[in-house]
Parts: C-alpha cells; structure tokens; sequence
C-alpha cells in the first residue's frame, strides 16, 4: 500500500465563531480526507481545530488521518478532533515539523504561519494560501523569494485559492 500524503492546514490560533475562516478550515480538512490525505495541523484551537474537526467529518476518516504537532510537553491543550497528538515541547520550533508535510495550506494567520509557510518554501513544499485576511492573504499568488526551488515549474509560488475544491484540484496537479 503506498504512503498517504500529508497536507498541513495552518492558520489563525484563535477565530470567534463567526469567522469565515473557521468554515474554510473546516472544508478543507474534510475535503482533503474526502480525496486520502492526512490532515496535520499544530493541534491547538481556530484554523487548526477547524480542520481537524472537518476532517474526523468525512466519511473516509480513519483513525491516524488527523495529527496535530503539538508546541507543549503534554497533549492537555489538544483539540479534541485529533487522531495523534504529539506533543513535542518546542514551542514554536515545532513549526518546523509542521512545515515538512507533502505541502502547506494557509488559511489567514500571523507570524506562526508566516514562518510555518517560510519554512515549507525553504524545504521545497508545495505551499497554497486562502486568499483571506492573514498572511495567507498577503502571500497568496506570490513566490516568498526569487529562488529556483522547481525548475520544472516556472510557474512556482504560494498558491492563491478561495475554496476546497481549488486545493484538491492544485494539489493533484502539484504532488
């Protein structure tokens, strides 16, 4: 049986409940179990909670499709709608694992996706970006530096997309 491809889902930490980037994460996390992805996420609330709950929606689900790398020494502050939580006592730096998936998904975010989408660019991932309010809005459709990282692809930047069904479409196309 071949490996599953993981896609991380990164994004705000903490969304109120009417944000619309909560529905977006939701999507895409059940969208991307729907077409055999793992989900991996940072573990915690908002953006990340989000897809993991669309995920454990789908009716592909598993257990072992949704991973949350957690910052902390313990899974206490895991969201409930992971499969595996690991906690890693990095802080931050675990955004470094986060970032090591087949390709990153941005849905808004501040620094920690900032350096979460930095890091996937830097390990030659394939990087997407909702075109929302966050750093995924400001990077989408834009390379993060001059590099040559695909010389296949000419093309090569942060992905723009506005809904689930783009990302699948990108990603089958892209891994």
């Amino acid at each position: 049986m071949a490996r599953k491809k993981t896609v991380s889902v990164i994004g705000s930490g903490g969304l109120s409940p009417r944000d619309p980037r909560g529905a977006l994460a939701y999507e895409l996390g059940k969208a991307l179990v729907d077409h055999g992805y793992v989900v991996v996420c940072g573990g915690l609330g908002g953006v990340m909670e989000a897809a993991a709950k669309g995920a454990r929606a789908s009716e592909h689900h598993r257990p072992g499709s949704v991973i949350g790398v957690l910052p902390g020494d313990t899974a206490a502050n895991a969201n409930p709608y992971l499969d595996i939580a690991l906690p890693t006592g990095l802080g931050h730096l675990r955004n470094s694992i986060v970032a090591r998936s087949d390709a990153v998904v941005a849905v808004g975010g501040g620094a920690g996706t900032l350096s979460e989408m930095a890091l996937a660019w830097i390990f030659d991932r394939v990087v997407l970006a909702y075109r929302v309010g966050g750093w995924s809005g400001e990077m989408a459709d834009r390379p993060i530096d001059g590099r040559r990282r695909f010389p296949d692809n000419p093309e090569d930047r942060v992905y723009g997309v506005d809904a689930a069904e783009e990302v699948i479409s990108l990603l089958a196309r892209l891994l």
